[in-house]
């Protein structure tokens, strides 16, 4: 299928704003942690979007899949990879460490898929994608560094790779996607969301029980992490595709990392240190590097 050519500057002000978004995620989380437990905003998180895209779906007409061979145990594997355990780590690692470095992490996802697309999928790693790929794994190394290094003395450095972990979590999710019978990428979403809140539920109960209201901050927060990155990007992120291609799509991953940084030092004060600007400079690099012609292509077609 090939990408459109046309990019138009509507298309341009969408994929800001979705960057915007995923990058502002991080700190929204650390602000529900302060006053609910992270198995609550992570379950939260995932029942709200996923009620959201259900009523979507039934205010748009689109219908549940009829049978499809190897459809309901690709959203099955899809919803554990790409709500229910990231959300949890993501939300049980930010108690530990900034936001900025949760969003740092994220950075990491399409560097972690080149290399998992080239034995699972249909896309080979050459030179130039595996020079991209160690540039942006050693980025993640300067991120992580001294937090390996403490490991087994205290939560933070377990934090860190949780993060990590997450990141990893989101890169399968990405080839198991690609691997799934073709469906409508809203329905997708809503039925992925729905596996992860039918796992983390139970969880929740048992775990840290039935929540209550624990002020407007953290509460609020809750409510606008299922219904904007969670809901509302998914639509957005879906239109970008359609309008624009997935390749156009990629420029969100340079914004993700740079906004979480901005959210973090700015709006909660954290202090950010130098290695998180060198592990970000490598990172963003070795990504350009990866994925130099298909943004050469697409902005020259600007």
């Amino acid at each position: 299928m090939s990408e459109p050519s046309e990019i138009t500057n509507k298309n341009w002000l969408m994929v800001a704003v979705l960057g915007f978004i995923w990058g502002g995620t991080f700190m929204v989380v650390a602000i529900a942690l302060e006053g609910y437990g992270p198995v609550t905003v992570a379950t939260a998180r995932t029942t709200l979007g996923a009620l959201t895209l259900i009523l979507l779906m039934g205010a748009t007409g689109r219908k549940l899949p009829t049978t499809m061979r190897g459809l309901w145990p690709s959203i099955i594997v899809i919803g554990i990879l790409s709500t229910a355990l990231p959300f949890l780590l993501l939300s049980w690692g930010q108690q530990y460490v900034p936001s900025a470095f949760a969003g740092l992490s994220m950075a990491a996802i399409p560097l972690m898929v080149l290399p998992l697309a080239h034995f699972f999928s249909d896309e080979p790693l050459n030179a130039r994608r595996f020079v991209g790929v160690s540039l942006g794994f050693a980025g993640a190394l300067v991120l992580i560094g001294p937090g390996l290094a403490q490991l087994g003395q205290g939560a933070e450095p377990l934090a860190q790779l949780a993060c990590i972990g997450a990141a990893l979590c989101y890169s399968c999710a990405s080839i198991f996607t690609r691997r799934c019978p073709p469906v409508d990428p809203v329905v997708l979403a809503a039925l992925t969301l729905l596996v992860g809140a039918a796992i983390l539920l139970p969880i929740m109960l048992v775990t840290e029980g039935v929540p209550n209201w624990h002020g407007a901050r953290p509460s609020l927060a809750i409510i606008a992490l299922g219904l904007v990155p969670t809901a509302f990007a998914t639509l957005l992120r879906v239109s970008i595709i359609r309008s624009a291609g997935s390749v156009f799509l990629t420029l969100v991953n340079y914004q993700v990392p740079i906004w979480s940084m901005v959210f973090g030092a700015w709006v909660l004060s954290e202090a950010l240190p130098i290695r998180f600007y060198v592990a970000l400079a490598m990172i963003l690099t070795g990504l350009a590097i990866s994925q130099w012609f298909s943004l050469r292509r697409m902005l020259a077609g600007r």
